[in-house]
């Protein structure tokens, strides 16, 4: 069996650190944070991939992987309902599939405070240096260090996250704040919202301790707002003491200011309903939406998976799910093929077209925000809501693996 190193210990790093484990390799993760990386994302979106390789993990897939919804609604600005339509699908969360395989991993294999700060391989070998001297080597390295992967800017510095021009504003609320009048006609759905020229959705997630009985759950949204980079989206990675993060704030950094505003916003764009679950939400913050598009994602015994290899809009929903995806992938080439080159360039043949087309998809799906996109829902609001319901964060494994346009 092989050593094999993996940057990264989220989810995509764990998923394929827990399937290489679970075939017999040795696996170090090496992650830049010290400590839990809990409290991190909100909510998922499953898909039947990552089910998949939650099983091949050995995670039961029981009742508490996460809540069932059976439908989605669209609201209007003034809470009435103007598109339903029936999908059944299970919504889960960051923080309960972290714990999960979190727990299946051996914990002596899993180095937090490692962060990369350069690579060397040569025909037998691969070595990764960290920035506090310590060093690892091992038969193959495999990437998962997400948006602003060390790993991607040391061997394609040109990949770079292009900024897509709005962020999403998100958070979690605690269902027991909620009136019975949002929790009726809101809660227990995948909601949309369509204001002018943005979007917001939600759904419900486990709560504190990922308790997923009725009372104790979460309400996740997502608000897709404008923000050009010129001006807005600096404004908003100021905090209130003027300091600047171009490279993303932290949510307990985001100003007082912005947040005030958005709740503002909320009650004057929103639904009564989206307007109550912003006002009631603890921590509001944003994420910068980003694009990040590779050409290449093998380099000899390096191979670049999940976010350190694409990164695409979450209107698509696919982003853990792609991670599962790819950790299954490498694992079954290295299986087919040993931890060698080969099972490496295979990997890419399986992944490169179908990240490039998640990309391509993601894209179509923002496309509705821009002018041409307002101008229709001006025209068919019902007709666009049925459309964003049917095409937003579904499976869609199969149009991927086609040669149709996506």
């Amino acid at each position: 069996m092989a050593k094999i190193l993996v940057v990264g210990g989220s989810l995509g790093g764990l998923f394929v650190g827990n399937l290489l484990h679970c075939a017999g390799h040795e696996v170090h993760i090496l992650e830049k944070v010290l400590g839990s990386l809990d409290g991190r994302g909100a909510g998922i979106v499953t898909h039947p991939s990552l089910m998949q390789a939650l099983s091949l993990v050995g995670i039961t897939l029981d009742d508490n992987i996460g809540v069932p919804v059976q439908g989605r609604v669209t609201l209007d600005a003034q809470g009435n309902t103007i598109a339903q339509m029936h999908l059944p699908q299970v919504l889960t969360s960051w923080s309960r599939l972290y714990h999960l395989l979190k727990e299946k991993f051996p914990a002596s294999r899993y180095h937090g405070g490692k962060a990369l700060h350069r690579l060397e391989q040569d025909a037998t070998h691969v070595t990764a240096y960290c920035e506090d001297g310590t060093q690892f080597t091992g038969d193959l390295l495999i990437a998962s260090d997400g948006l602003r992967s060390a790993v991607r800017a040391i061997l394609c510095p040109k990949a770079v996250p292009e900024y897509a021009g709005y962020v999403a504003w998100r958070g979690v609320c605690d269902e027991h704040l909620l009136s019975q009048h949002t929790l009726n006609t809101l809660f227990e759905y995948f909601s949309f919202g369509l204001p002018e020229g943005e979007q917001i959705l939600g759904y419900p997630v486990a709560g504190l301790n990922n308790n997923i009985t009725p009372g104790n759950r979460r309400y996740n949204f997502v608000w897709y707002h404008q923000a050009p980079a010129d001006n807005a989206l600096r404004d908003l990675l100021t905090d209130a003491d003027g300091n600047y993060f171009p490279q993303g704030i932290a949510p307990v950094k985001v100003s007082y200011k912005h947040i005030a505003h958005i709740r503002e916003r909320a009650r004057k764009t929103l639904a009564p309903q989206w307007a109550e679950v912003l006002e009631k939400t603890g921590m509001v913050f944003f994420q910068p939406i980003y694009d990040v598009y590779s050409e290449k994602i093998a380099f000899e015994k390096i191979a670049l998976m999940g976010d350190a290899s694409f990164v695409a809009r979450p209107h698509v929903g696919m982003g853990v799910s792609k991670a599962a995806e790819d950790a299954m992938s490498i694992c079954n080439y290295i299986e087919q093929l040993g931890a060698s080159p080969e099972a490496i360039l295979a990997y890419q043949d399986d992944r490169l077209r179908i990240g490039q087309r998640v990309i391509a998809r993601a894209q179509y799906l923002g496309q509705y925000m821009s002018a041409q996109g307002q101008e229709e829902l001006k025209k068919d609001l019902q007709g666009i809501a049925k459309r964003v319901m049917a095409e937003t964060a579904v499976d869609i494994t199969t149009l991927l693996q086609s040669q149709d346009p996506i």
